[in-house]
């Protein structure tokens, strides 16, 4: 998963820990570091306020990636309240952000029927379809959801992500421009409209739009990798090499996942640019890079 995904499904899993907290008000609060014995001696009024406690710390702990404490405070939420669409909903998120797409969708859904129209949980959904590849569910799923609440920034990217990767490119660059009118910051949308240019064949626009990506990026004092890498590929494509060379180790320095195709390929770098980015990942100096990087990594997170 990439920098504007993660960040994402972040705001995502931010917005049902939300509701979870309005919605428990007044009870015990405990920090995402809390351990279950602890969580057990608090005095409850009964199962639900503990199930809506325990969901709390999951959304929280997920946002730390501390999958191994989120997970089994999410399940636990929900065998404690089954029937509360705010635990369903938080296991949902919490598979989500593992990637366990089947299972997201499975329990989001549930969290849908258990109370039809809301906006965390229909966005949540929205975004595991999108990553599981079934476009026109999410695109459904999030059109729904933002009927409810228009100004949702991470679910306008998700359409415009379903947009872009079913080819309805105009409909897709609509909604990352009216994201960028709610958030002049997010780099993200501006990065992907130069995606949508590159593929167009607008290589001059597109690395327009990826340098003011790195410019928003600035702004929130964040190294985005992908826009860095975008320039590189564009620059080298272009004739200017070394220029091109000097921004690809820059961006394999910030995030070498970067420097795999799958890993391109999932955050929608389209065949055009996919066929620049092969030659400057052959280069010797990316190599390096890419292959040091992966003495790093674990043996299962290699190649991926």
């Amino acid at each position: 998963m990439g920098q504007k995904w993660a960040t994402n499904l972040a705001k995502s899993l931010t917005a049902l820990g939300l509701l979870v907290g309005t919605l428990s008000a007044g009870m015990p609060h405990a920090t995402a570091q809390a351990l279950i014995p602890y969580v057990a001696n608090l005095q409850f009024a009964n199962q639900d306020e503990m199930a809506l406690m325990l969901a709390r710390e999951a959304a929280q702990l997920s946002q730390f990636e501390r999958y191994d404490l989120a997970l089994p405070r999410a399940l636990l939420a929900v065998q404690l309240a089954p029937k509360s669409y705010q635990t369903q909903g938080i296991l949902g998120s919490v598979y989500l952000r593992q990637e366990k797409y089947d299972q997201a969708i499975t329990t989001l859904k549930l969290a849908n029927s258990l109370k039809a129209n809301e906006p965390a949980i229909l966005f949540s959904l929205g975004s595991a379809y999108l990553r599981k590849g079934v476009y026109p569910e999410a695109i459904r799923v999030l059109e729904q959801g933002l009927a409810i609440v228009p100004n949702s920034t991470s679910a306008l990217f998700d359409l415009a992500n379903a947009f872009f990767l079913t080819k309805r490119y105009e409909e897709a660059i609509a909604k990352y421009n009216r994201i960028l009118e709610l958030d002049k910051k997010f780099w993200a949308a501006t990065n992907n409209i130069g995606l949508v240019e590159y593929e167009r064949g607008n290589r001059e626009r597109a690395i327009q739009l990826w340098q003011e990506s790195l410019n928003q990026a600035e702004l929130i004092e964040f190294q985005a990798a992908e826009p860095t890498l975008a320039l590189a590929v564009a620059y080298y494509a272009l004739g200017d090499k070394e220029k091109g060379i000097k921004l690809g180790e820059e961006a394999m320095k910030i995030d070498p996942r970067y420097g795999r195709v799958p890993h391109l390929i999932e955050n929608l770098w389209g065949e055009r640019l996919i066929a620049d980015t092969k030659p400057i990942l052959e280069h010797p100096r990316i190599k390096r890079l890419i292959e040091e990087s992966e003495k790093l990594l674990p043996i299962n997170k290699r190649q991926r």
